[in-house]
């Protein structure tokens, strides 16, 4: 049995259609993944059911070693930090950029009637600090950039400790210096061993962090290669995904591809 992430023949079925269809995938202590297809492959329905956000039609998922249907999600969700726009944009944008990192350590959105000791104050600088926006940490979190919202985000996903960490589309929207940078830190953080175990989603092969260890390649809903990451990400196999003729290679950890 997988260590942090496990997917039995996992099925997602709406109106209908096959969303998922038959996915099977491990994901171990110490592992870095990036899930990576074209529109339409399932790579949100994935993040989704590995986050405890959602249940499988059929299959089953077990997250740090529990299975969906039978624990408390309530418990669960705090193992899997999740950082996205979506939720970015769900928080209130009047806090200050502490306090929008502090409450994650509570679940919450926005502060309400809580105390806050030393450690979360500490603990929520440290994490800001690590992703290079401590100086905003009194910033009213509206007024931020783009880059400065999505490394906050990352922070507050980082705030509770947690297992996994789920990064959906990190350097979407980010010009390349905002790009760059914030990759920069996420190959830091990949590098940490105490890190938690990384699952990022992509559609570029660009905006992977060096550092990651494996890769789920996703077409029409089904695995169609998994495995350390050279081993997947290669000319042939994101050819065949993304119906174009491309060119992959690889230099410093880092990808790119281009059409032959």
């Amino acid at each position: 049995m997988a260590d942090v992430l496990e997917f039995k023949d996992v099925t997602v079925r709406r109106a209908g259609r096959n969303i998922l269809d038959g996915i099977n995938w491990e994901v171990n202590d110490g592992e870095r993944w990036v899930i990576l297809g074209p529109n339409g492959a399932g790579k949100t329905t994935t993040i989704q059911l590995a986050a405890g956000r959602m249940h499988p039609t059929t299959g089953t998922v077990s997250i740090i070693g529990e299975q969906l249907g039978h624990v408390d999600v309530n418990e669960l969700r705090p193992l899997v930090g999740v950082a996205s726009a979506a939720l970015d944009a769900r928080i209130p944008g009047e806090q200050p950029v502490v306090d929008v990192v502090r409450t994650a350590a509570y679940g919450h959105l926005a502060r309400w009637r809580e105390t806050y000791d030393a450690m979360d104050t500490d603990r929520a600088d440290l994490l800001l600090n690590q992703l290079g926006v401590g100086q905003l940490r009194d910033r009213v979190f509206h007024t931020l950039s783009s880059g400065e919202t999505k490394r906050v985000g990352i922070a507050r996903a980082l705030m509770p400790n947690p297992e996994v960490l789920v990064l959906d589309e990190p350097t979407s929207g980010l010009d390349l210096g905002g790009r760059e940078s914030l990759l920069a830190s996420l190959s830091q953080l990949a590098a940490q061993k105490h890190a938690p175990v990384l699952v990022l989603v992509t559609h570029h092969v660009e905006e992977i962090p060096a550092g990651f260890t494996h890769s789920l390649l996703l077409k029409d809903g089904r695995t169609y290669a998994a495995g350390p990451i050279n081993d997947v990400l290669t000319s042939q196999n994101l050819s065949e995904v993304f119906g174009l003729p491309l060119t992959v290679e690889s230099a410093g950890g880092r990808f790119n591809a281009r059409a032959k």
